[in-house]
């Protein structure tokens, strides 16, 4: 699969703003809460990295975070600031940020990674821009269920692609399978150490949907 996962974003963005803006429609409005309560409370600075139409931006300037959110995807970057004309947004590389060294004392990257074509360049670029003693708050869908080849040895990374039509509305989803050893060695790798962990489950359940994660610079 040859397709640049920057281009499949900004060719699902009116789709993508449709199915994240419908209230309770998507996973998000099950879990923010939960998951803000592992998040830090405001300090200096907050980055949301890869803040797609600006949803968990407009939630973190909600409780009190001066954010700043960035997407690689100019239409999902323009939507957000539509909805959030107050807020900071801006296009930008995940590999390559517009910001000094020690910018931030929070980086929030919620269900990115999966969309990624290099976790480790990516994490090591949040961990560069993070203060002394910073956290980095991440979402992933599990990688023991999430999209992907069921066919395909769990160790493997391998892309997927998933179409998703439900109520109305249609999804294309596509990004990366991984393992979990994947985006661990990513934060060993970039002097991040984890702190906490969570597993939800999806309403009944018996298995986990999401893995999320809070690290800190060592």
């Amino acid at each position: 699969m040859d397709e640049n996962l920057v281009d499949h974003w900004e060719e699902q963005t009116a789709n993508w703003v449709e199915w994240v803006r419908r209230p309770g429609f998507d996973s998000y409005w099950t879990y923010r809460e939960d998951f803000f309560a592992l998040v830090p409370p405001p300090g200096f600075a907050t980055l949301d990295f890869g803040c797609g139409e600006g949803r968990v931006s407009r939630d973190l300037a909600e409780r009190g975070h001066r954010v700043i959110g960035f997407d690689g995807s100019p239409s999902m970057v323009e939507a957000a600031r539509e909805a959030h004309p107050e807020g900071e947004y801006l296009v930008a590389d995940a590999t390559s940020l517009p910001f000094e060294d020690d910018s931030f004392d929070l980086v929030v990257a919620y269900n990115v990674l999966m969309d990624v074509d290099d976790v480790g360049a990516t994490v090591r670029e949040a961990s560069r821009v993070l203060m002394a003693g910073g956290r980095l708050c991440l979402s992933i869908t599990h990688p023991a269920t999430n999209p992907g080849d069921r066919k395909s040895p769990y160790l493997e990374s391998t892309r997927f692609r998933d179409e998703v039509e439900r109520d109305g509305l249609s999804m294309v989803f596509s990004g990366w399978s991984h393992p979990l050893s994947h985006y661990t060695a990513a934060l060993e790798g970039a002097g991040l150490l984890i702190e906490a962990v969570r597993e939800p489950a999806w309403r009944d359940e018996p298995v986990p949907y999401l893995l999320w994660l809070r690290a800190r610079v060592a």
